[in-house]
Formats: structure tokens, C-alpha cells, sequence
């Protein structure tokens, strides 16, 4: 996991999705294309911006630590196969971040 700031999140976010914009949580799989056998117990990457992750604390009403657990979980999430394409998946990546959530806290 890397944490970036905006201006480094925006630049990874357009070169690697055409998007010219920061957003929160970013993830790469190395489970598929030409280096997926390189590390095969390797899921990916998460890249998170701090200035995201500090502005949605903020918002949601908790603190930057759990904001950093959720998109930590988020983006594993995404390396797991999950999408938030739809409103079903949004609402199922939620739910699951959340849930795994309770579980770090528990531990």
C-alpha cells in the first residue's frame, strides 16, 4: 500500500484510466496480464491519497485512520474482483468495507 497526495494520485489516475482527476483509492493487479506469474501470491497494489482520505474523514464524521482502514479494504476489495460500477456493487463494497472494518478493529 502507498499513500500519495492528490497531485500524485491524479497523474496515476489519468495514465492508467484516463481520467484527469484525484480520486481516493487506485489498484493494480498483478493477478492478471503479461507479469502475473512474476509474484503469484501477490494480489496488487493500493494506492491511497491522503488529502482524499482526510476530506471524506471529515465528511463521513470519523476519523483519518478509519477513512485510511476503508479504502485500505476498498481497493483490496477491487484486487479481489469486486466492482462499483453499479449501484448494487457500491452498496456491496460498502457494505463489505465495513464489515471487514468491525474485523480490524476487532482483532
Amino acid at each position: 500500500m502507498l499513500i500519495v497526495n492528490d497531485v500524485r494520485i491524479r497523474a496515476l489516475n489519468r495514465q492508467y484510466r484516463g481520467i484527469d482527476a484525484p480520486t481516493d483509492v487506485l489498484s493494480f493487479s498483478m493477478t492478471e496480464g503479461e507479469f502475473a506469474n512474476l509474484h503469484p501470491e501477490t494480489l496488487g497494489d493500493v494506492v491511497i491519497s491522503a488529502q482524499r482520505a482526510e476530506s471524506q474523514a471529515k465528511a463521513a464524521g470519523h476519523g483519518v485512520t478509519d477513512e485510511l482502514k476503508l479504502l485500505a479494504i476498498h481497493g483490496t476489495l477491487h484486487l479481489l474482483g469486486y466492482e462499483d460500477e453499479t449501484a448494487s456493487g457500491r452498496a456491496r463494497m460498502l457494505r463489505l468495507g465495513r464489515k471487514y472494518l468491525r474485523r480490524v478493529e476487532t482483532s
